[in-house]
């Protein structure tokens, strides 16, 4: 499991590798503060090597986009496979993220 942060132009692109739970939740939450206080506004995270998102994480990323659109900025994901696809529809969070099918069109949608 890891994270990895890399800009593309303007847009923080963060991967997420693995699983987002709670045992890593709170690192991935602050690369991302960290980012923000560096002066990123776009942030896209990609969940193309993700496997699991637990509520753990997914509140973290309910916590950043928050935090993002306090700042005037944008949060998007991309990438998801079937099964985070399924549990962002079932907990209603794709009316809240941007979601893209893929890197390219979410960066594309900033």
């Amino acid at each position: 499991m890891g994270f990895t942060v890399a800009k593309q132009g303007e847009i923080t692109v963060v991967e997420i590798e693995g699983s987002l739970i709670v045992g890593n939740r709170q690192e991935l939450k602050q690369r991302v503060l960290e980012e923000l206080d560096n002066g990123a506004r776009k942030v896209l995270v990609d969940f193309a090597k993700t496997t699991y998102i637990d509520s753990s994480g997914l509140g973290v990323l309910v916590s950043l986009a928050k935090r993002i659109r306090d700042l005037g900025g944008d949060l998007r994901l991309a990438d998801l496979n079937d099964d985070l696809q399924t549990l962002f529809e079932l907990t209603k969070l794709d009316t809240l993220f941007q979601i893209s099918a893929t890197r390219e069109r979410a960066l594309e949608s900033f």
